[in-house]
This record gives C-alpha cells, structure tokens and sequence, in this order.
C-alpha cells in the first residue's frame, strides 16, 4: 500500500474538491471488479463525474438493486429539479470479455469454489458471465422489472472487450 499512499500525496496536492451534487455524466456504471477494468480509464471518467458500483462480474444483484434505489431517491431529494423532469440518470451495465467469473459456468469449478467460499452454488452459478453479451442483456432486464427502480433512471448495457479496449453497445438505453 505504501507506493498508493505516496501517489495519493501527489493528488492531494492539487487536489479540489468536487461539491454535492448531480454527477457531470449523470450515469452512474456498474462493472466488474477486474483490474483490467478500470471505468475511468476505459470510459474517460474524472472525479464527479459517475458513480460506479463493482463486483465480481459487474452483475445486477439485489445489493446493486438496493444501491440504485437509494441513489435514486436521494437525487430525487437533493437535485430533482436541476436535471431533465423524466430522467435523474441512466445506469450503464458494463460486462467485458474474458471474464474471470465464466469459471464458474463449469459445475466442478463452481462446486469447488462453492466449497471454499461458502457461497451457495446457485449465488456463483448466476454470477457467471461466460458471454458478457448475454449476461449484460439479462441484467439489464433484471434491472428494467425491478419495482425499486425509479421510472426516472433509464439503463442501457455494454460490453467492454479485453482484446480490443472498445465499449459497445449490446442494449440502448431505455426506462421501466
């Protein structure tokens, strides 16, 4: 840790901070906790610019539901008339190529990591993006049907690919 607390001095010098308020993007990403993977390296992102949520795969899970919820409802406290009447913002569900989780669509695999992780079978079976083109569509349903999402957050998903650095598109955005 010691050489990212001596690059932290170097940002906290010319550091400014960014106040409350809407991010600059108003999208918020949820992506995969691989450290190829990098959303503000890969999307150009600055600081204020999107909130990201990660985990393994950058899958829609009911924590990430709950998460979105809440953000919504506080942008909707906070900030509800300074961006567009019928979106507070969009979130982009970004899955990638070469996933480390499609591991776990083998079921020797996923027993075995079942085993030492204590983590129902069927919790590391659905976590498995063993093609992120589908995977990504899939949350993004999940997403759109969930009755805590806000009909003024619109989603959309993408997939990142390892090979190439290039985002695509795989769903448009769209709203509940």
């Amino acid at each position: 840790m010691k050489p990212l607390l001596e690059r932290n001095e170097h940002f906290a010098r010319t550091y400014t901070p960014v106040p409350l308020g809407l991010p600059a993007a108003q999208v918020l990403v949820v992506t995969c906790l691989d450290h190829r993977v990098d959303p503000a390296i890969v999307l150009g992102l600055q600081l204020g610019d999107a909130p990201v949520i990660r985990n393994a795969g950058g899958r829609v899970t009911q924590a990430v539901i709950d998460d979105i919820a809440f953000l919504a409802f506080l942008a909707g406290q906070l900030f509800g008339r300074q961006g567009p009447a019928d979106t507070l913002f969009e979130v982009a569900v970004v899955h990638h190529t070469q996933c480390g989780t499609g591991f776990l669509a083998d079921p020797d695999f996923r027993r075995r990591a079942a085993e030492a992780t204590g983590v129902p079978e069927a919790t590391l079976d659905a976590s498995a993006v063993a093609d992120p083109h589908l995977t990504v569509k899939t949350d993004v349903e999940r997403l759109l049907a969930s009755p805590l999402l806000s009909p003024k957050v619109s989603v959309s998903g993408h997939v990142y690919d390892i090979a190439t650095g290039r985002v695509t598109t795989t769903v448009e955005a769209r709203h509940p």
